[in-house]
């Protein structure tokens, strides 16, 4: 067998392993749940059951991936980085409902304390930092626009005309779905969108650069990797990096807006909560108290513990990567600009990728086993804004701007 084929075996088995995971439909909660906790008052921990997991079929596939590694040492690095995160997948899901569950989560997506790369800053203290500007301008005028209350059915018809541009009769199809646990999900085949959120009109333009724009771009890129089969695969271990894309998609668009960064600041800050012991009642009071919406409260609250235990020190920590994912893939753009690395822009499309996995993708791509990713989002089709943007900022990040700061924060007084 040449290293080419050893190399694809490799990928088929770590992508027959994901088909047997799917972490948040086997972690979401019945609507029953909601029902029953407000019917209590808010006064009594939700009661959750999950059915049984058996983690055999992926743990027999991880297996014989280690057998078959050997062949290079960025390679096999690559393949089991991937193999491991399966592996702890499979075992999240095996403990849901327990406090194992949350050792296998921090495995999958670490947690809010975790160093950046800027080796000593963590998600946490860009979630503070974010909450100390929200205080300092809440009782200011932004001159914000009113916004506009947009129809789920109204949001669908916004999504299919941008799946439309961008992907034309092969995109996935629009669906509506009262399953789902947050207000829309993005596959290769589908979009889903829950009836029973609200939408504004800020939502139609942020949900389409994370979505469709990131999520179902790498999706559909991926599935054409007719030879790396495990890039079309969307797992744990490409989550960081996934949701950070998509993230940095909403602000190099121009879409993202303060209540939306401050969402993402809140569930970083509730994870942290719940890991010092907080309950799922207390979590749900943190965000009552930022929201003031009880519907909203309680989906803040379940993300935090969906899959783990309602009575604390054992939540689900993947809601961390929006923030932590967002900054190590600014640091890697800049980086691979400052540097002039080009050609590692395009390949971060290829599919479902972590940027630890860079490495190794431009060895394969320059082995001929990656196609070209055909769908890009609109800042990388046209990269002339994104050049300038991290070049300047970039720039900024190398001078020591503290005299300059303070030249101008004795002009504040």
């Amino acid at each position: 067998m040449t290293v080419k084929e050893r190399i694809v075996a490799v990928s088929d088995l770590l992508d027959a392993a994901t088909e047997h995971i799917n972490i948040l439909r086997n972690i979401a909660w019945p609507n029953q749940v909601q029902v029953a906790f407000f019917k209590n008052k808010m006064q009594k921990l939700p009661v959750v059951e999950y059915s049984k997991y058996d983690p055999t079929p992926v743990l027999e596939l991880v297996g014989q991936v280690r057998k078959r590694l050997g062949i290079d040492p960025v390679l096999d690095e690559w393949a089991g980085r991937i193999a491991d995160r399966l592996e702890s997948s499979a075992r999240l899901l095996q403990s849901r409902g327990t406090r194992e569950f949350f050792e296998h989560s921090t495995a999958m997506y670490g947690s809010p304390k975790d160093i950046l790369p800027d080796g000593e800053s963590t998600a946490l203290d860009l979630a503070h930092h974010f909450g100390s500007l929200f205080e300092n301008i809440k009782n200011f005028d932004l001159g914000t626009p009113v916004k506009e209350v947009v129809s789920p059915q109204e949001l669908a018809k916004k999504m299919e005309k941008a799946i439309d541009k961008m992907f034309g009769d092969k995109g996935p199809k629009v669906q509506l779905d009262d399953t789902i646990s947050s207000k829309a999900i993005a596959g290769r085949r589908r979009v889903a969108i829950n009836p029973n959120a609200v939408f504004s009109d800020k939502d139609i333009k942020q949900l389409i650069e994370h979505e469709i724009h990131i999520h179902v771009a790498t999706s559909m890129n991926g599935q054409a990797q007719d030879q790396l089969k495990i890039l079309g695969a969307g797992h744990s271990g490409t989550t960081e990096t996934q949701e950070g894309l998509a993230v940095f998609s909403e602000f190099i668009m121009g879409c993202i807006d303060l209540e939306r960064t401050r969402r993402l600041s809140d569930r970083v800050i509730a994870t942290q909560m719940a890991i010092d012991g907080a309950d799922f009642i207390d979590v749900y009071q943190y965000f009552l108290e930022k929201t003031d919406d009880l519907n909203k409260s309680y989906d803040g609250a379940k993300r935090v513990f969906r899959g783990g235990d309602v009575k604390g020190r054992a939540p689900f920590t993947k809601d961390i990567v929006y923030l932590e994912g967002l900054v190590r893939v600014q640091s890697f753009l800049s980086v691979a600009i400052a540097t002039g690395k080009f050609e590692y822009l395009n390949l971060l499309f290829c599919g479902k990728l972590d940027l630890a996995d860079i490495p190794a993708l431009k060895q394969l791509n320059e082995m001929g086993l990656i196609r070209p990713p055909k769908y890009l989002p609109p800042w990388i089709q046209d990269k002339r804004y994104l050049l300038t943007h991290l070049t300047f900022i970039s720039f900024l990040s190398s001078k020591e701007s503290t005299v300059l700061h303070e030249h101008y924060r004795e002009l504040l007084v």
